[in-house]
């Protein structure tokens, strides 16, 4: 199967919609600030689209199974416009906070029903090329956000930030709206019951507190590079600017690496790309408190940008591939909660720690988090997702029970 027909159904509306987020995310504690909120109120405001996101996985599944992938979308980029419109209106702080957790919700169905979408759509050999790409389009768009978000500050003030999101969900939601919902096999007449995140989390418990858990620490890992960079730059005395093109370089590394990755985790296994990735991520982080200068950090930064990369798409195509046939959507809700918990809480830890004692005490511990993290996906990839690929794979509540694991 050729990728090529999902690219303006699937990749350019993902790079659309990152473009949306990028474009949106310098500007959200800005507006906090113009409004007479306080710096820590300000700061605050950022987390709560993750908070939003998280709360919008429990009952994402349920939304997706129920009305399928394209009505979803609808429903998300519709909620997502006009969370985004409040924030541009909002003539106070709480009103644009409700706006953001309005956002953070959308974007915790919007990119379940497109991960669903993939999982049903795209055959298993070519999956992680798919889902890294996927991955790697929405990382591109917030890449280039900023810099369009610029263009219409200029223009409009602060808020003109808000004002490229709202357009780019518009079209984002209108491009991948137009993809009719996969045909799913035949079962018999009888439709699957749609099951809570509860029922999930009891049925397939075995899985999520293992891989599951390796999915937490990689998304604590990973987001808390967002954190980390700046605030070691400004502990150096970088300056903003250049500790912008710091992180940009970096991130655009992450774009680089993503569909390569891919090609690699289709090729030789989920565990050859995953387990390097948090390794490569957890000595980048040890080394952070080292570097003394503008030069040193920005090494750092292309190791970590690299190591981040290469584990675009991996959480989605192992969700994917541990997920049962009957309830994916519900299943990859929860699936999804894991890797969202741990982005939202990696930066928080960050903060919390560097509040208490010294910054790098608080670097060092999110690089034993990637640390363990490796050593988790290495132990429990082989067990759910045996390679090389020699037989069907076994629904993630009938391989919990086996007594000894498969060896990739």
């Amino acid at each position: 199967m050729s990728l090529r027909p999902l690219l303006l159904t699937v990749y350019v509306p993902a790079a659309t919609y990152g473009i949306g987020m990028g474009a949106a995310a310098p500007v959200m504690a800005l507006t906090a600030l113009d409004l007479g909120a306080s710096v820590a109120v300000a700061g605050l405001t950022v987390a709560l689209v993750g908070l939003g996101q998280i709360l919008g996985d429990i009952p994402a599944g349920q939304v997706v199974s129920r009305l399928g992938e394209r009505i979803s979308i609808i429903v998300a980029s519709s909620a997502g416009a006009a969370g985004v419109l409040l924030c541009v209106f909002a003539p106070t702080v709480p009103l644009l906070c409700v706006g953001l957790v309005i956002v953070g919700l959308s974007n915790a169905i919007w990119g379940l029903a497109r991960m669903s979408y993939l999982s049903e759509a795209v055959p298993f050999e070519q999956r992680a090329r798919a889902m890294a790409l996927f991955g790697g389009c929405m990382r591109l768009g917030f890449f280039l956000g900023p810099f369009l978000g610029a263009a219409m500050i200029a223009g409009f003030g602060t808020r003109g930030g808000f004002v490229v999101q709202f357009a780019a969900i518009a079209i984002a939601g209108y491009l991948m709206a137009r993809l009719p919902d996969p045909q799913l096999p035949a079962t018999g007449g009888i439709p699957a019951p749609t099951l809570s995140l509860m029922q999930i989390g009891r049925s397939h418990r075995a899985v999520l507190l293992t891989l599951g858990a390796g999915s937490l620490l990689m998304g604590a890992a990973r987001s808390s590079r967002e954190a980390v960079l700046p605030l070691w730059a400004d502990h150096l005395g970088t300056s903003a600017t250049t500790a912008s093109l710091i992180f940009g370089i970096g991130a655009g590394l992450d774009v680089l690496c993503a569909y390569p990755a891919g090609h690699l985790m289709d090729r030789f296994g989920r565990r050859f790309i995953t387990v390097p990735s948090l390794v490569v991520l957890a000595l980048a982080y040890f080394a952070v408190p080292l570097t003394d200068s503008t030069l040193t950090l920005g090494i750092v930064a292309v190791i970590m940008g690299i190591g981040n990369g290469i584990g675009n798409g991996t959480i989605m195509t192992i969700g994917a591939d541990v997920s049962p046939a009957a309830n994916r959507a519900e299943f990859l809700a929860a699936w999804r909660l894991t890797h969202d918990g741990g982005s939202f809480v990696g930066p928080l830890t960050i903060s919390g720690l560097a509040a208490v004692g010294p910054l790098a005490v608080a670097v060092l511990t999110i690089g034993g988090v990637a640390a363990l993290g490796a050593f988790v996906m290495a132990r429990y990839i082989p067990v759910y997702i045996p390679w090389p690929r020699d037989r069907p794979k076994p629904a993630a509540t009938d391989i919990a029970a086996e007594s000894s694991p498969a060896i990739s």
